[in-house]
């Protein structure tokens, strides 16, 4: 089966995220953010250079499966896309910053569009 063209741009998108992540573990400056992406995920004790490099690693694996229309490659692009989504929810409210309601509407673009295609995801493909 062809690959959604909405699938393609999402997977471009969070390799570009895994790519920014990368470079901004390398990069990154303790005192840069009020809180940084493990405060977020409630893992303050964890090393921000290191969290950001595993949450690109797992970002790469996930659309691996995402892009070569795996089940299991739908099923972690939902699980990602609802917990960024219910993390962005809740950090919205809690600071009110413009970045989490942009975070938050992303997320629930992902997973409608996701659900909306998920036949791809679970055709049976012909063997021989």
């Amino acid at each position: 089966m062809k690959r959604p063209i909405g699938v393609t741009l999402i997977s471009y998108f969070y390799i570009f995220g895994a790519a920014f992540l990368f470079v901004t573990a390398i990069f990154f400056s303790t005192d840069a953010d009020e809180f940084g992406i493990a405060d977020r995920f409630g893992l303050p004790f964890i090393p921000e250079q290191l969290f950001r490099i595993m949450l690109a690693i797992v970002s790469l694996i996930i659309i691996f499966g995402y892009m070569r229309l795996k089940r299991w490659g739908f099923w972690l692009m939902v699980l990602y896309s609802a917990g960024f989504g219910l993390i962005s929810y809740a950090l919205l409210f809690s600071h009110n910053q413009q970045p989490f309601t942009g975070n938050l509407i992303w997320s629930l673009i992902v997973l409608i569009y996701t659900v909306y295609f998920r036949k791809s995801f679970f055709t049976m493909q012909k063997k021989g």
